[in-house]
C-alpha cells in the first residue's frame, strides 16, 4: 500500500511540474519563426499536401504575401505559365502495408517517388521561371533511416516505422542530388525538418497518436511547423543558397547517410528506373 501511495504521489508531482513549466518548455520547443517580410506578388507557388497541417499553414502564409498558390492535394490539374516556388510537402507516416496505384509501397511512393516525379514534370517550368526555389520537407527521422536497395519497396519485409524513416532519408538525398544537378540554373533546392507537429500525420499509428496526445503541450502547432518551409521559400538571404538542410529557420545537421553522394546518386537512378523517366538536366 505504501508503495502505491508513493507512486501516486510521484505522478501528482510530475503532473504539477508539467502544468507549471509547460508554457516555458512549449516556448522553447516551438523553435524558430520566419521573420522575413518578403512579398510574393506576381509569384506562383505549388504546394503538395496543402489541404491540412503544415502544408495548409504554408499555403495561407504565402497567399497572404501575395502569391498565387496552387494547392495540389489530390487529383487537381492546373495549367500555369510560371512557377517560382515548389514545396514538396505531402506525406504519410507509419501506415499499414499498402501499395499505391502504381504498385509502390505507400510511404516511399507518396513521400518520395511522387515528389520525384512531380519535380521531374515541373523542372523545365521552374528553370524558365528562375530564380525559383524547391523546398523538400524531410524529417529528423532521416537520422535512423537507411535506403534498403535490396528491398526498396518493402516487398520482402515491412516495418512501418523503418519504411517511414527510409522515405524521409530519401527526401533529403533527393534534395541534395537535385541541388547538385541544378547548380547554375537559378533554381535552388533545400530540405527542411518541420519539427514535431500536432497534425494528422500520426493517425495510422496508435502508439504515436497516444504519445502525441500525452505530450501535446510540447509539440508545435501546424502554423509553427510551417515556419521553416516558409523561411526556405521566401527568405531573401537564401536566394542563392542550395543543397542545405534547415530546422527552426536555421541550418541543421544531417546524418552521415544523408550526406553520402554515392547513395544519393544510386537512389536517383533507382527512382528514375521505377518511374520510367530520364532526366536530361
Amino acid at each position: 500500500m505504501m508503495v502505491l501511495v508513493l507512486i501516486v504521489a510521484g505522478l501528482v508531482v510530475v503532473a504539477l511540474l508539467v502544468v507549471l513549466f509547460a508554457p516555458h518548455i512549449r516556448k522553447y520547443s516551438a523553435g524558430g519563426t520566419c521573420m522575413s517580410m518578403a512579398r510574393l506578388d506576381g509569384k506562383t507557388v505549388l504546394i503538395t499536401g496543402a489541404n491540412t497541417g503544415i502544408g495548409k499553414e504554408t499555403a495561407l502564409d504565402l497567399a497572404i504575401r501575395g502569391a498565387r498558390v496552387i494547392m495540389a492535394c489530390r487529383d487537381v490539374e492546373k495549367e500555369v505559365n510560371h512557377l517560382h516556388i515548389l514545396i514538396n510537402n505531402a506525406g504519410v507516416m507509419m501506415c499499414p502495408y499498402v501499395k499505391t496505384k502504381d504498385g509502390f509501397e505507400m510511404q516511399l511512393g507518396i513521400n518520395h517517388l511522387g515528389h520525384f516525379l512531380l519535380t521531374y514534370l515541373l523542372i523545365g517550368l521552374l528553370k524558365r521561371s528562375a530564380p525559383a526555389r524547391i523546398v523538400v520537407v524531410s524529417s529528423l527521422a532521416h537520422n535512423v533511416g537507411w535506403i534498403r536497395f535490396h528491398d526498396l519497396l518493402s516487398q520482402g519485409s515491412y516495418n512501418s516505422g523503418l519504411a517511414y524513416c527510409q522515405s524521409k532519408l530519401a527526401n533529403l538525398l533527393f534534395a541534395r542530388e537535385l541541388a547538385r544537378r541544378l547548380k547554375g540554373s537559378g533554381v535552388t533546392v533545400n530540405s527542411v525538418h518541420p519539427g514535431l507537429v500536432r497534425s494528422e500525420l500520426v493517425r495510422h499509428s496508435t502508439i504515436m497518436s497516444l504519445l502525441f496526445s500525452l505530450f501535446s503541450l510540447f509539440l508545435k502547432s501546424p502554423r509553427e511547423g510551417a515556419q521553416t518551409s516558409i523561411y526556405c521559400a521566401v527568405a531573401e538571404e537564401l536566394h542563392s543558397l542550395t543543397g542545405k538542410h534547415f530546422s527552426d529557420c536555421a541550418p541543421a545537421s544531417v546524418a552521415p547517410q544523408g550526406r553520402n553522394e554515392e547513395t544519393a546518386r544510386k537512389l536517383w537512378d533507382a527512382s528514375s528506373e521505377l518511374l520510367g523517366v530520364v532526366w536530361d538536366h
